[in-house]
């Protein structure tokens, strides 16, 4: 049977990875972890310096970009991300990076470098992607478009049940203004917003189970 592209759209925190690494295990796909790659390209300017004050020195960036390799690794069946050859799967989840990663991804030519290596990885389709404009502007014609949402107080439950499994210090306060300053920024920037597009199936799984979720995507593949 012919591999299809699915395109996984929506908000932070709304389980989106969760349920593109459920259909990968399922299917036998490629799960990509977009928002993984502008975390680490967040990571790289917080390491370097070409953040102060939450304010992005946009020509230093652009002009790293060359500097910037990304790569995914499969460790213990999972797609583990490097940035220039170093494991950053922690460290891209933490708040520091979370309060500037939008603010990175907002910028045209960061974007442009994602998607085109994005793109490269879908091209011969059994690939999942989840992020902000994948149905949009990276597959745009995939076979199956989703948009996941669910309500803003199970989206920062989930949030801050996932930093403290990975033992990473937060509030629910904190949690619940980082989420809606991202929703604003991704939803207002005037790069590759976050939409729904008029061919992708609405999942709110508010009240669905992590089970309930999958098969009902399944059903639709």
């Amino acid at each position: 049977m012919k591999k299809i592209t699915i395109a996984i759209d929506g908000y932070s925190a709304c389980g989106k990875s969760t349920l593109a690494k459920d259909l990968a295990n399922k299917l036998g796909y490629i799960f990509i972890d977009s928002g993984a790659m502008y975390r680490s390209v967040a990571l790289y300017c917080i390491q370097n310096k070409l953040i102060e004050n939450n304010i992005p020195d946009k020509k230093k960036i652009i002009d790293a970009l060359p500097s910037i390799r990304l790569s995914f690794k499969k460790i213990d069946d999972k797609n583990v991300l490097f940035l220039n050859g170093v494991n950053v799967e922690s460290q891209i989840r933490s708040n520091e990076v979370a309060s500037v990663v939008s603010l990175i991804a907002a910028i045209s030519e960061v974007r442009e470098k994602l998607v085109h290596e994005q793109q490269k990885m879908g091209l011969n389709g059994g690939i999942i992607m989840d992020g902000r404009d994948i149905g949009s502007v990276v597959f745009p014609n995939a076979e199956l478009k989703l948009f996941v949402t669910a309500s803003e107080e199970i989206r920062v439950k989930r949030r801050f049940a996932e930093l403290q499994s990975k033992g990473i210090k937060s509030t629910l306060d904190d949690v619940r203004l980082n989420l809606s300053e991202r929703d604003y920024l991704d939803t207002h920037r005037a790069i590759s917003p976050l939409i729904q597009v008029d061919d992708a199936i609405v999942l709110d799984n508010s009240n669905l189970t992590r089970e309930e979720q999958l098969e009902f995507v399944l059903s639709l593949i």
